[in-house]
């Protein structure tokens, strides 16, 4: 019984979610993995197409170069992530934003508005960004 309370508090961020970063308005979708972690991948972009050619923007700005073909709104941008009991979060892992191609470590927790806080620390510098939950 105690692990399915534990489960149920890990897989609260499960979900889809609206986050407006950098200027752009994206829409983001939290799954769990098989061996238990948590993903969050970008499923939308408003203004997603390239104003001159009209295509698809690619995650040109990547760090992994192997990832800058990969289609803006499919970015990966957290993987890894797992809860952590003792401090009432989720860990461990990096947020990965893609409007400038950095990579910092991440913890995320829900607010007292039930918004997802996402804070990602690079280097002593912290930035908060808050996901909404889309119903």
């Amino acid at each position: 019984m105690a692990q399915n309370a534990k489960n149920e508090k890990a897989d609260a961020i499960l979900g889809t979610y609206k986050v407006t970063h950098g200027g752009h308005l994206t829409k983001v979708r939290v799954f769990k993995q098989k061996n238990g972690t948590y993903t969050a991948q970008c499923y939308w972009i408003k203004d997603s197409l390239d104003p001159k050619t009209g295509k698809l923007l690619l995650d040109v700005k990547n760090p992994d170069k192997s990832q800058r073909n990969t289609p803006c709104n499919k970015a990966i941008l957290i993987q890894g992530l797992k809860y952590n009991e003792n401090k009432k979060c989720w860990d461990g892992a990096k947020v990965y934003d893609p409007t400038r191609g950095i990579k910092a470590n991440c913890v995320v927790e829900f607010d007292a508005d039930g918004r997802l806080k996402v804070k990602g620390s690079l280097m002593g510098i912290s930035e908060t960004s808050y996901w909404t939950p889309i119903k």
